[in-house]
């Protein structure tokens, strides 16, 4: 498995443990992650903390030739808000863990430019599914249903 998306797995992993949903999000630069989050729209009671939203948070201000430079690791297809984030700093690829349970943006992403790796990797779909089949109210809250 890539070390990257382990990464973001790792971060999924992380907010199930601290009773959120199960996405994670890594931003890679010269090959070293400089931002890691996870959705935490429960734990910090946010309405915009999901996980490449963290990551980006954490990875801290950066010049925009950094992001025009890295490559963004999620568990799962990115959200609108994310999308818009993903676009606004330019990062110019994704690599996402899985879009079955979830398509987001893909098309606009890719519309602007944007270069999308889908592996439909069997760890992220199965903290999805789990995670929808277990708790599909806060699951339809966060993707605003």
């Amino acid at each position: 498995m890539d070390t990257y998306l382990k990464a973001a797995i790792e971060e999924a992993q992380a907010g199930v443990k601290e009773g959120g949903i199960p996405i994670g999000s890594v931003i890679v630069y010269n090959g070293k992650i400089i931002g890691r989050g996870h959705n935490r729209r429960v734990q910090k009671g946010s309405v915009v903390l999901h996980a490449e939203m963290d990551a980006l948070e954490n990875a801290g201000r950066q010049p925009a030739s950094v992001y025009k430079q890295c490559t963004l690791y999620t568990t799962l297809s990115p959200c609108a808000m994310c999308s818009g984030a993903i676009i606004l700093y330019q990062i110019p690829r994704i690599v996402i863990g899985e879009n079955k349970t979830f398509k987001g943006e893909e098309e606009l992403l890719r519309a602007k430019g944007i270069k999308l790796e889908v592996l439909q990797d069997e760890a992220c779909i199965t903290l999805m599914k789990d995670f929808i089949k277990n708790d599909p109210k806060l699951w339809n809250e966060d993707i605003g249903v």
